[in-house]
């Protein structure tokens, strides 16, 4: 593979943004999206599971398209010719964007995604033009059978930002500073608290080589295609052919019956460790005039109050996401089914609803 002087063209650059589950891609969109930049921009938004809560989450755009949803898979696998497609829907509009963002899911391995951009029919019209990696300074080092991945999210990347400072003490972050100088022999990285880093760094800044491709995934073997379909033949490019759904799983939870919030919360605060995310908005006994956003990552809850439904029908939506084989689906129903407001004469009778049910 080699680098491609795209200056001279009119490729409409794209920035990707990558960073495992809950590390607040969503949070750094929406502060582009605020910002003075002038630019008109498409945005593109995967979530990992059948209901895309981060669409939803973003601000300041128009119900006109200029966000596509990306639901139910991942860009860097199962769904990239939905990618390609969106890209190209975006590019065949009459007022073409100037500047495209990508908000990838949690679970994404960014070299499939920035393959993806250096084929021959995409590269003429796209410019990759960064790849950014947010990571969680609270929660880097949880999860760790996810620490490959979370790996080849920071070394894909062009840009770091160490985000949620704000919740660590300088200590932790050093620690994490010397975690990576023991792994990566060169990095930029951005401290940021709720995603707050400065435009002119995120925006066209036109960081991404190639080549750092080839550095990650040296092909040696003279014929040897990306998309090899043989995954005994030993090349390192079968991690990003793996189909995620193998390793994650992902479920969803909808009801229009007002949820208890407190009860809730007890719920979302013992998850089992095997449920790395979940997340949605909550129609609420308490608040019933406005959607509740609720956000869980590892240990850490945060339930806001939202805006007013607005003519949308209040219910509660509801993803997790977590290990393939730790989605215990009847047991997680069950903790959210008892979240239901029941009839006064129920609270009369011994709380035995109260009990937890164990998720394996």
């Amino acid at each position: 593979m080699t680098s491609t002087d795209q200056s001279g063209t009119n490729a409409v650059p794209l920035t990707v943004l990558t960073g495992f589950l809950g590390a607040g891609k969503t949070t750094l969109l929406n502060r582009i999206l605020s910002g003075d930049h002038g630019l008109r921009i498409a945005v593109l938004v995967n979530d990992f599971g059948s209901i895309n809560i981060d669409a939803e989450l973003v601000v300041g755009i128009d119900s006109d398209g200029d966000v596509i949803n990306l639901a139910n898979g991942c860009v860097c696998c199962n769904i990239r010719e939905d990618l390609v497609t969106a890209v190209t829907q975006v590019m065949a509009r009459p007022e073409q964007p100037e500047y495209i963002l990508l908000e990838a899911s949690g679970v994404a391995d960014p070299s499939g995604i920035a393959l993806t951009f250096m084929d021959e029919d995409m590269r003429d019209r796209i410019r990759l033009d960064s790849i950014m990696c947010i990571v969680d300074a609270e929660q880097i080092f949880a999860a760790p059978e996810m620490m490959e991945l979370k790996l080849r999210q920071v070394a894909f990347a062009d840009l770091l930002i160490l985000n949620k400072v704000d919740l660590v003490a300088p200590e932790e972050i050093g620690r994490i500073k010397a975690w990576l100088d023991d792994r990566f022999h060169c990095y930029r990285l951005v401290q940021a608290s709720r995603g707050n880093v400065p435009l002119e760094i995120l925006l066209s800044v036109g960081r991404f080589d190639p080549l750092q491709l080839d550095a990650i995934f040296p092909i040696e073997e003279s014929g040897h295609s990306p998309d090899c379909r043989d995954h005994n033949c030993g090349h390192r490019l079968h991690y990003r052919r793996h189909d995620h759904v193998q390793v994650f799983g992902t479920w969803s939870y909808e009801t229009a019956e007002p949820l208890s919030l407190e009860a809730v919360g007890e719920v979302a605060r013992k998850l089992p460790a095997s449920i790395y995310r979940c997340k949605g908005f909550l129609h609420t006994v308490e608040e019933p005039s406005r959607r509740i956003i609720l956000q869980v990552v590892g240990k850490r809850v945060d339930i806001v109050v939202g805006d007013e439904w607005n003519g949308r029908e209040p219910q509660s939506r509801i993803v997790a996401i977590g290990a393939h084989d730790g989605m215990d689906e009847a047991a997680l129903r069950q903790l959210f089914d008892r979240c239901h407001v029941e009839p006064p004469q129920v609270h009369a009778q011994p709380a035995a609803s109260s009990r937890m049910v164990a998720v394996s």
